[in-house]
């Protein structure tokens, strides 16, 4: 039996995106004023006593979206409710009943379902009994709750609990073998990918740029794995970030990054690369994440390119990055796809690898036997081994008699030597260098991982957000 799903539903601003980060218990949906924020299905599993659910984030009923995808944000808010075990129809202690909630009313009237009707914003008691009109809905008991004061959970959760069908050994999904995270500019592709892979209209599919502004998670069945894909919010310049809204989508897309095991960069084969590619990569190589250079709708390119050259493109563009494979796709027909999920899995399984001392350090002999370091401030560097301390990525410490004795030319020699004969051929190898007399290190190559945040890609708290409000990075 599947996972039972509890939708929120209602109107717009009622609350729906801070309820659901609420019961999650972490920021998911990017809450914002601005009505029609969500417009994608957002989902996440949370435990409700010794029951296992899933709840569901939904766009607001009855808005017109600028962006003319009000029949798409419709459509996604109608498989909610089809699929949910439970809704939650949530309202506006503070503004009381409005024309919308009477659209929610009429739209659910048909749902053979259990309909909890949350009364959210209900700050202080003093709130309560302006909210009793909600009673003529005939949905039953009013739950008062507030997302923001933290009022009122334990009551909603054992109304859930109540209103879930007969527990039938609900088994957790199985852990998630592989996180891949499709990231990359708008319009490349990234939606329809998602889609292709679970099957159905998971996420909105539009030519609009920046459809897609939360990052939603996708999990799907693939030989037996349980795979997930998180889309994410098309990268854009620095100077098109005006907005919260624009804010948040690309702090989550770069901490989606962050938590995959495998990054998708997505290419349109019809564009040229762009500056906004090139950062978004140098991302991705700061947080040593093993990546694939996706070019996707190669149908519309191959009357003008050739495979070969076009890998020679991306090569000549990407210099640093020579090691990361390409995968030409059509998402739009599936073509490539199995072959694109196999490599995402070699490429997890290379990072997941460890080697011997004895074998890492008979490769640093050959490389350093084949090419010696230079003298730096009259002294020779030197290396007297190395061990590897970590996975995911694989990460190397060299002690050294000092670590200000290898130039960067140097290190990147080193490490395409450990790429081209240890089994991390196409992926980042983080690698620290020592100085085994001192203890101390240098720079970035220091013994210990650097411990400041990384940095945002081509991205500034819009000017709206006052200084000294909390700085959300690692959270949001």
């Amino acid at each position: 039996m599947s996972i039972p799903q509890v939708a929120i539903v209602g109107r717009p601003n009622v609350g729906k995106s801070s309820l659901f980060n609420w019961l999650a218990g972490r920021r998911i949906s990017i809450v914002d004023p601005t009505p029609g924020v969500t417009r994608d299905r957002i989902v996440t599993p949370i435990t409700v006593g010794d029951r296992y659910i899933e709840i569901v984030d939904t766009g607001g009923m009855g808005i017109h979206d600028k962006d003319n995808l009000t029949e798409e944000v419709e459509r996604q808010i109608s498989h909610a409710i089809d699929r949910a075990a439970v809704i939650l129809f949530l309202v506006d202690a503070r503004s009381g009943i409005v024309p919308l909630d009477e659209v929610v009313v009429d739209r659910l009237r048909g749902a053979r379902k259990p309909i909890l009707l949350v009364a959210n914003k209900t700050d202080t008691d003093k709130q309560l009994p302006s909210a009793a009109e909600f009673y003529r809905f005939g949905f039953g008991d009013v739950i008062h709750v507030s997302a923001m004061q933290n009022r009122g959970k334990p009551e909603l959760l054992t109304r859930i609990l109540r209103a879930l069908p007969m527990h039938v050994d609900e088994p957790r999904d199985a852990e998630p073998s592989l996180k891949i995270a499709i990231v990359g500019r708008r319009n490349t592709g990234k939606s329809t990918f998602i889609n292709g892979l679970a099957q159905e209209e998971r996420t909105i599919v539009s030519e609009i740029e920046g459809t897609t502004r939360d990052s939603v998670d996708v999990h799907f069945q693939r030989d037996g794995r349980t795979i997930i894909a998180i889309d994410t919010a098309g990268a854009r310049y620095r100077t098109g970030i005006k907005t919260d809204v624009d804010f948040y989508s690309l702090a989550r897309a770069e901490r989606s990054i962050r938590r995959a095991d495998v990054v998708l960069h997505f290419f349109d084969a019809a564009e040229k690369t762009s500056l906004v590619d090139k950062q978004l990569a140098g991302y991705v190589l700061e947080q040593f994440k093993p990546c694939i250079f996706v070019v996707n709708k190669w149908d519309l390119a191959k009357d003008r390119h050739v495979t070969e050259e076009y890998g020679d493109y991306m090569r000549k563009t990407f210099p640093s990055l020579d090691f990361v494979p390409i995968a030409f796709i059509t998402a739009k027909t599936g073509k490539n796809t199995q072959m694109l999920l196999d490599l995402a899995q070699s490429l997890y399984n290379q990072a997941a690898a460890r080697v011997s001392t004895g074998e890492l350090n008979r490769v640093l002999r050959m490389a350093i036997d084949a090419q010696a370091p230079s003298l730096r401030m009259n002294r020779q560097g030197r290396v007297y081994y190395a061990t590897q301390v970590a996975t995911l990525p694989p990460t190397v410490v060299l002690f050294t008699n000092g670590p200000e004795l290898f130039d960067k030319t140097y290190q990147r020699y080193l490490l395409k030597t450990f790429r081209d004969h240890l089994p991390f051929h196409d992926i980042a190898i983080k690698m620290y260098l020592r100085d085994k007399d001192r203890g101390d290190a240098e720079g970035e190559n220091s013994g210990k991982p650097p411990r400041a945040r990384p940095k945002r890609l081509g991205s500034k708290r819009p000017k709206s957000k006052k200084k000294g409000t909390g700085d959300l990075w690692q959270d949001v």
